[in-house]
């Protein structure tokens, strides 16, 4: 059964260990599951899982785009 829930940056954070500006720099640098409800970032656990499985949290790619702070 597939949950019904949005979950919000902190959540992801939460559910992969990392901190939430990482979730935000995966947004936008490594295409991070994610959809724009007004201000706020929401996800689906599945969309985000699936994406981790499939390489795309992977760190050892040089993707060629440099990360500012």
């Amino acid at each position: 059964m597939t949950d019904p829930r949005w979950h919000s940056v902190d959540e992801i954070a939460a559910h992969l260990g990392i901190a939430r500006d990482t979730v935000y720099r995966w947004i936008e640098h490594k295409e991070l599951p994610a959809h724009r409800v007004g201000r706020l970032w929401k996800f689906k656990l599945e969309e985000v899982d699936k994406w981790v499985r499939a390489g795309g949290a992977d760190t050892t790619h040089n993707d060629n785009k440099k990360w500012t702070r």
